[in-house]
């Protein structure tokens, strides 16, 4: 099959962590990007998407929006279904009716938590409440309609310099804590929204194929939430105390998965990656983020 050459690309949810990571990063690559968010592109609005699209001649979409209020979903099912699930049937419907390359985020909640080693793609999905379930809606709905050249990509733990995300709030409750307790037995591994959205844009160009492929993508190694919150004070020098702590004891509306680590050979394999440990790239974002030189 011929390759595709990358050049109108829409980027959604382009205000949050990794559309603005993709926004960033733009300017390194040679294509005509068009990063909208719900302010300026309803994408639950097929009409509105197509015309869209057709206006601005776009061959490639990367879906970053989505609705990641994990709790909130559950009082907010409707909200939650039509971002994750109907907006992607939307957006893998006018792909598959205009040659246009779709890469779409989803999520290690697919999963019900309980393996013991990573998941890889083929994996039993099985989610634990509305937000899982609506990501892995959306990707059947992406696999079912079929359009070429597109893929999935699953991911975990997602922080970054921009947005509301854990090391953050970490940052934040160390200012006025003496000592904070972090969960430790959920098992995961972080990924810095940079080095996925770099992935991203190296990849666009490779992406071959007539069957939508999934692919899982993280940073490199292994960590409870405890781990990742005792690295983040140690790189920055907080004296916060950092406790372990059992779910149970913090206990939220959704279960969260207990394990979450994601098999990424696949995606290594098929477009020659190196991937970088997430202590590594800790430790970049939060230099980025101005905490040391």
């Amino acid at each position: 099959m011929e390759l595709i050459y990358m050049n109108n690309i829409l980027v959604t949810g382009s205000n949050g962590q990794l559309g603005s990571e993709i926004n960033e990063l733009s300017q390194n690559y040679n294509y005509n990007f068009f990063f909208t968010c719900r302010d300026n592109l309803d994408i639950t609005n097929k009409k509105e998407i197509e015309n869209f699209c057709t206006t601005n001649k776009i061959n490639t979409i990367i879906n970053c929006a989505a609705y990641t209020a994990v709790d909130k979903a559950e009082d907010d099912e409707t909200n939650a279904n039509s971002v994750n699930n109907l907006a992607v049937q939307h957006l893998a419907q006018i792909s598959k009716e205009n040659d246009i390359s779709l890469v779409h985020i989803s999520t290690d909640y697919v999963f019900d938590g309980t393996n013991f080693k990573p998941y890889t793609e083929d994996d039993k999905v099985k989610p634990i409440g509305v937000y899982g379930q609506t990501k892995l809606d959306g990707e059947k709905a992406l696999i079912e309609i079929n359009p070429k050249n597109s893929i999935i990509i699953r991911t975990s733990w997602v922080y970054s310099s921009f947005g509301a995300n854990f090391v953050k709030t970490m940052l934040r409750l160390s200012e006025t804590r003496d000592e904070l307790g972090v969960i430790f037995d959920q098992v995961g591994t972080p990924t810095y929204a940079k080095d996925l959205a770099k992935i991203i844009l190296d990849i666009l160009p490779n992406i071959n194929s007539l069957h939508v492929e999934i692919f899982n993508y993280s940073n490199e190694g292994v960590c409870s939430w405890y781990d990742f919150t005792k690295s983040i004070f140690e790189l920055e020098d907080i004296t916060c105390k950092v406790n372990p702590i059992e779910s149970k004891d913090y206990p939220t509306p959704v279960t969260r998965p207990h394990y979450s680590v994601l098999n990424k050979s696949k995606i290594k394999e098929k477009f020659n990656l190196e991937i970088p440990y997430w202590k590594d790239s800790l430790d970049e974002c939060l230099k980025t983020m101005g905490r040391r030189k």
